[in-house]
């Protein structure tokens, strides 16, 4: 059985401020005995070869990913060429699933977040193959319900993700999955089902200093872009995004 983490960010990522790099991640994850990682950005899938045999002489297997906003909403796309960067709509993301073989999962489809899948998930539930358990929930507060609920009327998998942003995160919640250290056996295997899921729920101290430490992010890079573009523009920045 492998430790498979498949919803992951790095300091690579064009949307969001992420201050681990790649390497620190597959460190990481190696520390804590991951056999298979996906590195996940929003809207662009990251060239491996640089990583590939680093991550090797780790034990670890990547698998190449991306998490792409399709028709406004995110959606994770793993073991797809670099194709599945230009995916838009779901009738895009049909057409990509029948010229290639890959593993399409619905990330925190429930969560209350404008990029979240929610009533999507139902109206395009054939293109999916698994659905995520995120690690983002305390005591009294789960969003993950509903995705569960969901994923066992559609007889579809349930994998554990920490949709890393901060490295604090990693371990918390993760699929073990009965399968070979190779990217296409992986996926395949969860599509199959032979998948399971780890999950501790996180301290409301811990997932506040996350969520904090997010934000706070999240405002420098806003603030940075408002005073590149023009100091008088600062008060019409947008309000406050976090995206997960």
């Amino acid at each position: 059985m492998l430790k498979v983490e498949l919803h992951a960010h790095t300091a690579d990522d064009p949307i969001d401020d992420i201050p681990h790099s790649s390497h620190d991640l597959i460190d990481r994850a190696a520390a804590l005995g991951y056999g298979a990682l996906a590195i996940t950005l929003h809207e662009r899938q990251l060239d491996l070869k640089h990583l590939t045999p680093y991550a090797a002489e780790r034990g670890i297997t990547l698998i190449p990913g991306v998490e792409r906003t399709i028709g406004g909403r995110h959606v994770l796309l793993l073991n797809f060429t670099r194709a599945a960067e230009s995916v838009r709509t779901f009738g895009d993301l049909r057409r990509l699933r029948e010229r290639e073989r890959g593993l399409v999962i619905a990330p925190h489809p429930f969560f209350p977040a404008g990029s979240c899948l929610r009533g999507d998930l139902e109206r395009h539930a054939d293109l999916f193959d698994a659905v995520e358990r995120n690690a983002m929930f305390v005591r009294g507060l789960d969003f993950n319900a509903r995705a569960e609920a969901w994923a066992r009327r559609h007889g579809k998998p349930i994998v554990g993700n920490c949709d890393v942003h901060r490295l604090a995160q990693l371990g918390t919640t993760y699929s073990l999955v009965d399968a070979g250290p190779d990217a296409g056996a992986i996926c395949d295997a969860i599509c199959a089902g032979h998948v399971s899921v780890e999950s501790r729920r996180l301290t409301w101290t811990d997932a506040t200093r996350i969520l904090g430490s997010m934000a706070h992010a999240d405002l420098r890079a806003a603030t940075l872009r408002a005073t590149r573009r023009s100091p008088r523009r600062l008060r019409a920045e947008p309000a406050l995004r976090i995206d997960i």
